[in-house]
């Protein structure tokens, strides 16, 4: 079960409202997924989750087939009953992982050679096998493999590159068949808006249930990225949700929602919070600080999460030097509620058609802060 019904659409602007239907629940969009990695988003549970209203979280191929094997989760009734979580799960394909080994990967047509990060014992990851694990884990919403060109690249190693995606996104396709999960192809082609109009056109010729920008935030400069979004984005179709991979700062969010992306997923929030780093309307916060030793004052005094309103920024920057375990639990809580109220005001904006003023809001307060 999967639909999406694009709900509302900016005059103004490339922002839109939309509803993912699946097998676990709705996804109202634009939203922002929390990743899952090994299926746990870090340092919290899966009631916090539901109290922070996560819709919606993504798990990670590469790493739950090494560990613990798709195979023994689907014995013991798929992921979501595996780490108790009855919300949707969009599983990526493990390629981003795999293509990141470097020089313990080898790619071929047929698929990808690779040795495990943990223990050196050697794979092959072919697209039908991508599709296997995430059916088998029991994902909402599958990813093809892909192969994510470096930057920078070479035009002719790009276009070789996408020609491999293309061929890897049919298979997928065949190897879903009719009763898999809903699949979603991923756009390649670098920086070269050719290629990346020509890898949007052969993915809509394959069709899928959605469609993805990939490629992106690999080193290329932020002007570039944002143009390649601008110029990509519009060319997916209207009636599929269309899914921005990897990018994850606010400004990322608003820009990204500006252009039409109904989708975003980064591990930034979490991992952020655990180093310390810690999101609010006027920009970050670095707790570490020693300006923050004796402020008795919330992370953000704008903020209403659990962590703003039980502790100070001094208590907050002491579990953090202890290297207290609470202090990963803390941050991680304040910051996924930061983001997913971000996602609801922007949705509650593109609902009343303010979504300009609501992004001239945002940078103001960020610019007055700095």
């Amino acid at each position: 079960m999967f639909s999406f019904t694009l709900e509302h659409q900016e005059a103004h602007s490339g922002a839109r409202l939309g509803l993912i239907r699946t097998a676990h629940g709705e996804i109202r969009t634009p939203v922002f997924m929390p990743v899952g990695t090994q299926g746990t988003v870090k340092a919290l549970t899966p009631e916090d989750l539901v109290s922070l209203e996560v819709q919606v979280i993504l798990a990670n191929t590469y790493h739950l087939y090494l560990r613990p094997g798709h195979d023994r989760i689907r014995r013991l009734g798929g992921l979501h009953r595996f780490m108790h979580w009855d919300r949707p799960i969009l599983t990526d394909s493990g390629g981003y992982q795999v293509f990141s080994l470097g020089a313990l990967r080898k790619i071929t047509p047929a698929g990808v050679s690779f040795q495990s990060h943990l223990d050196g014992s050697r794979h092959f990851l072919t697209p039908e096998l991508a599709l296997e694990i995430q059916t088998a884990l029991g994902s909402d919403m599958a990813m093809c493999l892909d192969e994510c060109p470096p930057y920078p690249a070479t035009y002719e190693y790009v276009r070789s590159s996408l020609e491999l995606t293309r061929q890897w996104a049919e298979r997928c396709r065949q190897a879903r068949g009719e009763n898999g999960p809903a699949l979603f192809g991923i756009v390649q082609g670098g920086v070269f808006p050719d290629l990346r109009r020509a890898g949007a056109e052969a993915l809509m010729e394959i069709g899928f249930d959605g469609y993805a920008l990939g490629g992106l935030s690999v080193g290329e400069p932020p002007a570039e990225r944002l143009e390649t979004i601008t110029r990509s984005l519009p060319l997916l179709p209207a009636d599929r949700p269309r899914y921005l991979m990897g990018l994850g700062t606010p400004e990322d969010l608003v820009e990204g929602v500006e252009q039409g992306a109904d989708m975003f997923d980064c591990v930034l929030p979490t991992r952020n919070a655990r180093n310390g780093m810690l999101f609010t309307r006027q920009g970050a916060v670095i707790i570490k600080n020693a300006a923050y030793a004796e402020d008795p004052g919330p992370i953000d005094p704008e903020c209403g999460c659990y962590t703003c309103r039980h502790y100070s920024r001094a208590y907050l920057r002491h579990l953090y030097l202890a290297k207290e375990l609470l202090s990963y639990r803390l941050h991680t809580w304040h910051n996924l509620y930061y983001f997913m109220e971000l996602m609801q005001e922007i949705r509650q904006a593109v609902v009343h058609d303010r979504f300009r003023e609501f992004k001239i809001a945002f940078y103001r307060k960020r610019k007055e802060s700095s």
